[in-house]
């Protein structure tokens, strides 16, 4: 089973029963997971940090950080139990076929609202199976992106959790908000 939960803001935690996984926490808010994965490549001897570009495989997680700007920002696509979900980071910005092919087929989709209409056109070019939109700007921007996605008026819950790849929508999207901070 793997679990996703908000930190506030961008940042995520992510759970397979095996390891946590915090994917853009604040200086400070690592503690307790087994990794951390930031935005903007760090230089560092902690082996539980990744920040740069490339592919790694953790205890049957894979992970593939894709760069953006010349690798100075950092997205990520996390595969495990056979679920694929991508995290977008902040601030966002258009992406090319390159980095679109090596994010691949997504099954959860966690997007920043920034830009409602680049949120927007990302999600139409990704078309995961279950959307997460992240407050990342202000109240105004993420409502207007939950209007745009269908989501207005939507239910918080505390986490979101997938048993396995047969527990994602066969058709169509599940949209899911969080509640800010675990």
């Amino acid at each position: 089973m793997i679990t996703y939960a908000s930190l506030g803001g961008a940042a995520m935690e992510m759970q397979n029963g095996k390891k946590t996984l915090r994917i853009f926490p604040e200086k400070g808010a690592m503690k307790g997971a087994d990794f951390a994965l930031l935005s903007r490549p760090e230089e560092g001897e902690d082996d539980t940090v990744i920040s740069w570009p490339g592919e790694y495989d953790i205890d049957g997680v894979s992970i593939r950080g894709i760069g953006h700007d010349g690798g100075k920002q950092v997205s990520y696509v996390i595969e495990c139990d056979d679920i694929r979900g991508a995290f977008i980071s902040s601030p966002l910005h258009e992406w090319n076929d390159n980095e679109l092919e090596l994010l691949g087929d997504v099954d959860v989709l966690c997007i920043p609202a920034d830009d409602v209409k680049l949120a927007q056109k990302l999600i139409d070019e990704i078309d995961p199976r279950v959307l997460i939109p992240l407050p990342t700007k202000d109240k105004g921007t993420f409502d207007d992106l939950l209007k745009n996605v269908g989501a207005k008026g939507a239910e918080t819950v505390n986490d979101y959790k997938i048993k396995s790849k047969s527990g994602l929508p066969a058709e169509g999207r599940d949209l899911v908000v969080l509640k800010a901070g675990k």
